[in-house]
């Protein structure tokens, strides 16, 4: 099985020890405590569950800045975006070295993990317009991405962490959520050697589906993982419960058995685009993956990149020796009325685009919203009956 990026052991941070958890959860409940940002949360959530491995907690100042100029900590180690737990104020904690961070999207903000603080930093004005315009490459304010990153505050909080919870993931999508650590696990007893992972957040109509279809066959992969992102969207977006029931229902009727995994993580999307996709792939790595699926505007938002700058970061920023996942390239994929099946867009250059069945993405909400099932060219009937239905419980 492939590696884990820089390890030849996952090491994920939460405690399994039951003895030692209950322990340290008595003992979260006597330390000065924050409730940390939804970001921060993910982060920990991430760290938790193996995907950010080797990381042991969060990033202080310096290794951030050295990680959003070249993606590699001061002591070299690869990893692509800062990892970092920011608030406005550190009051609460007095000087304490040890102290309980507290999850801000469940009830009664339950202790998420402990820190062991080694530096209480504040980020200067300048070094966090220097990481936004290094992660997302622009410091544009309606960036859903850059407006997160730089809402909770000023003051980092560095050191290692001992995750106890993962938030409300595990709660709220038991059939879903998985660590890095259990899909590794699963992946070795269903006997998969070549596996390719996809990304989504949204629910997948029939060219995504031809896309992984594809991917295996050129690839020739024994496995597939669907892994979709479970924590905070836009406005807008479908659900994770609904998205989950969709693309279930297209696996059971159209992927041969024991073919496909569905599985998510609990992380709040950063909408990073070339970044994003770095670290998409760098816990894909750590999960099992050994191929991963990047099409056109991965993890993008609005204009703020080019249509495949998500691919080419790989070849002209990542460092050679960073990671061992490779990328599938991949283009638009649509159905061709000429070939009467779905092809990526670049493999068809005598088409023209009245040649493809193409809805945007405001088109489809718009038809499942009226109760108008999208062409099957574009979507599979059971799949869209769903999204259907979804749309006519908001009236």
């Amino acid at each position: 099985m492939i590696k884990p990026v820089g390890s030849d052991e996952l090491k994920p941070l939460f405690v399994y020890d039951p003895d030692q958890h209950h322990a340290l959860m008595h003992e979260a409940e006597s330390l000065p405590s924050l409730v940390i940002s939804s970001q921060a949360a993910g982060n920990a959530v991430m760290m938790g569950g193996g995907y950010f491995s080797p990381l042991s907690g969060f990033m202080n100042i310096a290794d951030a800045m050295s990680v959003a100029e070249g993606m590699r900590m001061t002591d070299g180690r690869f990893f692509p975006v800062p990892v970092m737990c920011l608030v406005e104020s550190v009051e609460a904690i007095g000087g304490a070295k040890r102290i309980a961070l507290r999850d801000p999207n469940m009830e009664g903000n339950p202790v998420l993990a402990i820190l062991d603080v080694e530096a209480i930093e504040e980020v200067s004005d300048e070094q966090m317009a220097f990481m936004t315009e290094k992660v997302y490459r622009t410091d544009d304010v309606e960036h859903p991405g850059v407006n997160a990153f730089n809402t909770p505050g000023r003051l980092e909080r560095a050191g290692p962490i001992q995750v106890l919870h993962f938030s409300y993931f595990q709660d709220d999508f038991p059939d879903t959520f998985r660590t890095a650590v259990e899909i590794r696990n699963e992946i070795s007893e269903r006997g998969w050697k070549k596996v390719v992972a996809f990304q989504t957040r949204n629910p997948m109509h029939l060219a995504h589906e031809e896309l992984c279809h594809m991917a295996m066959e050129r690839l020739g992969c024994d496995g597939l993982v669907i892994h979709m992102l479970l924590g905070k969207l836009k406005p807008g977006d479908i659900p994770a419960p609904v998205r989950d029931a969709a693309i279930r229902k297209m696996v059971e009727l159209y992927f041969p058995p024991n073919s496909a995994m569905i599985t998510g993580y609990g992380f709040d999307m950063l909408y990073a685009g070339p970044r994003e996709a770095v670290l998409h792939a760098y816990f894909r790595q750590n999960m099992g993956a050994t191929h991963f699926i990047i099409g056109r505007d991965h993890a993008g938002v609005g204009d703020y990149y080019g249509a495949f700058d998500a691919q080419t970061i790989f070849d002209e920023e990542v460092p050679e020796d960073a990671l061992d996942i490779e990328i599938f390239k991949a283009d638009h994929t649509a159905y061709s009325k000429k070939l009467n099946k779905v092809v990526m867009m670049r493999e068809a250059p005598d088409h023209t685009k009245e040649d493809f069945v193409l809805l945007s993405g405001t088109k489809v909400r718009e038809m499942l919203g009226q109760g108008i099932a999208p062409p099957p060219e574009f979507s599979r009937p059971e799949v869209a009956k769903i999204l259907m239905d979804y749309y006519r419980s908001l009236k």
